[in-house]
């Protein structure tokens, strides 16, 4: 039974370790889909490309206070709608730039890298919302309260024994296994940094007002 108890922490705690990564690994895809979207937004002809650079820092800090909040709050909530808001904007200033200039370059470039943009929020939430199955924890427990049973009945039937091993492996078997929770909850203490977020944010508000050449006022 203790075999089988290791055997299953080690199952669930390697799918809470994949879990982990992928959510570490989708806020840098995201972080960087957002910082290429907003410099190719630079090179957007006037007005679009100043309102879109704005759109864009208000759509970084929302990205990043979203990872402080319960997935469940009303915060939350509210800061995934006006993500969304915000996309909706954006694409209708990509539109306007399209009118106005169809060119590949560097329209079509813009419209490719907000696409990916949209596309990493939704892969990222998804993945946020990709938990360790209920039923594993479950049968994890089964198994670790039967196994240390067994093990507190074997050191019981001799009573020459010492129990501190066995008080000792249940209170390590239960640590363990609240880390594995911990571990696979994203608002837990073991938490994704957010620094590839904070720092696309820092970047766009240093960010100059994109540049307008004389004659873009005349088209």
């Amino acid at each position: 039974m203790l075999g089988l108890l290791a055997l299953m922490i080690g199952f669930t705690f390697s799918m809470a370790l994949n879990r982990f990564e992928a959510r570490r690994d989708a806020l840098v895809s995201e972080a960087n889909a957002i910082g290429t979207a907003a410099l190719r937004a630079r090179l957007l002809p006037a007005p679009y490309g100043e309102e879109s650079l704005k759109l864009f820092k208000d759509y970084a800090r929302i990205r990043v206070s979203f990872a402080e909040l319960e997935q469940t709050s009303e915060e939350s909530v509210k800061a995934l709608r006006r993500s969304k808001e915000i996309q909706e904007a954006l694409w209708r200033q990509a539109q306007g730039a399209a009118a106005k200039d169809n060119a590949m370059v560097p329209t079509g470039l813009y419209i490719q890298a907000l696409n990916e943009t949209f596309d990493n929020q939704q892969k990222r939430l998804t993945i946020v919302g990709n938990r360790v199955p209920r039923v594993v924890f479950v049968t994890l427990y089964s198994v670790a309260v039967a196994a240390l049973w067994l093990a507190g009945f074997a050191s019981a039937i001799d009573r020459r024994r010492w129990r501190l091993p066995t008080y000792v492996s249940c209170v390590l078997v239960a640590g363990v296994i609240l880390l594995i929770q911990d571990l696979d909850r994203p608002g837990g203490f073991i938490n994704v940094g957010q620094q590839p977020m904070t720092d696309t944010a820092e970047a766009l508000e240093g960010y100059a007002r994109p540049h307008v050449s004389p004659t873009d006022g005349d088209r």
